[in-house]
C-alpha cells in the first residue's frame, strides 16, 4: 500500500470513530463543497442531514424495505406491491434451487442492495449467497448516520422481476412530494432510466417541465420523456402514500398500466446528494421549510 492509500485508510478509520454530527458536516464539506447550517438549515441537504439526526420513529417501519409493505397494503392494497418469491430465514441451497428462472435478490435495511437475475442459470448459488452475506454483514448505519436505519434488522428477500411490455426494467419514478401547502403537495420527479445499464436521471417539476439540473451523480438523458399516460394514477397512489408526511420521496414503478410500490425514502442521499446549480439546493430548502411549517399548522388545526 503506497502513502496515498495509507491515509486513505487511516482516514476512512478515523471517521468510524467520529461522532455523527461531526461526521455528517465532514463529509457535506467534502461532497458539496461547504460547510453546512444544521442549525438554521436553509438548503434542502442541510435540512435532510438534521432529520438524519432527530428522526420521525415512524420513519423504521417505513424505511424498512419489508416491514413498510403493510402501510402500503393498508393505504393503497396488495395490488400495488411487487410480488414475493421468497422471505428466508437463512439463504441456503434449497431456498436458491425454489427460486424462479428470474428474480430480484434484496435486502431490506439500505440502499442499492438490488442483485436483478435475469436468468437463474448464469449465476450460481455460491456467487449469490457471498453477495447476500456482504449486504447482511453491513451496518448501513454506520455509513450514513441516518440515525433510524440503526433499528432495521437486516433481512434477504426475493421479488417477481418486474418487466415492462418491451421486456425491460421501467423506469425509477423517484417523487419528491412536498405537502402541507395551502394550494396542495407539491411533486417533483426524478426519473431513473436504465438503472442497470446506462443509467440516466432527469428531473421534472410539477408541470413535467424537465429543469435544468443535475442531481446526485445521475447523468441527463439526451432528450425529455413523456409523461406517463397512467400519471394520474401514479401521482394518485404517491399523495396517498405521503399524506401523513411533510415531506417524503415515494418510489414507484409503472409497466405501462399497472403502478407498482418501491420504496418510501426520509433522508434521501443522507444530505449528500449535489444539486447542480447549487441554487437549487436551497429552492429545495425553502420548499422543505414551508412544507414542514405548513404541515404543523395543518396538525396542531386538526388537534383543536
Amino acid at each position: 500500500m503506497g502513502l496515498h492509500g495509507a491515509v486513505k485508510a487511516a482516514w476512512h478509520g478515523a471517521k468510524r470513530l467520529l461522532p455523527d454530527s461531526a461526521f455528517m458536516k465532514l463529509q457535506h464539506r467534502r461532497l458539496i463543497g461547504r460547510w453546512p447550517n444544521m442549525r438554521e438549515p436553509a438548503a434542502f441537504n442541510e435540512s435532510i442531514l438534521r432529520r438524519c439526526l432527530h428522526p420521525d420513529m415512524r420513519w423504521v417501519q417505513l424505511t424498512d424495505k419489508l416491514a413498510v409493505r403493510a402501510y402500503v397494503r393498508e393505504k393503497i392494497g396488495d395490488e400495488h406491491l411487487i410480488p414475493l418469491v421468497a422471505v428466508p430465514d437463512a439463504f441456503t441451497r434449497d431456498v436458491f434451487d425454489a427460486l424462479p428462472a428470474s428474480f430480484v435478490m434484496k435486502a431490506n435495511h439500505g440502499c442499492a442492495f438490488v442483485k436483478i437475475v435475469r436468468d437463474k442459470s448464469a449465476t450460481s448459488f455460491e456467487a449469490l449467497s457471498a453477495l447476500a452475506n456482504r449486504w447482511l454483514a453491513i451496518n448501513f448505519y454506520r455509513l450514513s448516520r441516518e440515525r433510524h436505519y440503526t433499528f432495521i434488522e437486516p433481512k434477504l428477500y426475493f421479488e417477481h422481476l418486474l418487466t415492462d411490455g418491451s421486456g425491460k426494467i421501467p423506469s425509477d419514478l423517484k417523487l419528491h412530494i412536498f405537502g402541507g401547502r395551502p394550494e396542495g403537495s407539491c411533486i417533483h420527479t426524478m426519473v431513473v432510466a436504465d438503472r442497470f445499464g446506462d443509467v440516466r436521471g432527469d428531473l421534472y417539476d410539477e408541470h413535467w417541465h424537465r429543469l435544468d439540473v443535475s442531481f446526485g451523480e445521475y447523468r441527463p438523458s439526451d432528450a425529455p420523456v413523456v409523461r406517463p399516460e397512467n400519471w394520474k394514477e401514479i401521482e394518485r397512489i404517491a399523495l396517498r402514500l405521503a399524506e401523513d408526511f411533510d415531506y417524503v420521496r415515494v418510489d414507484l414503478y409503472s409497466t405501462g398500466r399497472e403502478v407498482y410500490f418501491g420504496e418510501l425514502t426520509f433522508t434521501p442521499g443522507a444530505g449528500l446528494l449535489r444539486f447542480t446549480p447549487d441554487s437549487h439546493d436551497y429552492r429545495w430548502g425553502k420548499m422543505l421549510k414551508e412544507s414542514s411549517e405548513g404541515f404543523e399548522r395543518m396538525r396542531r388545526a386538526g388537534v383543536s
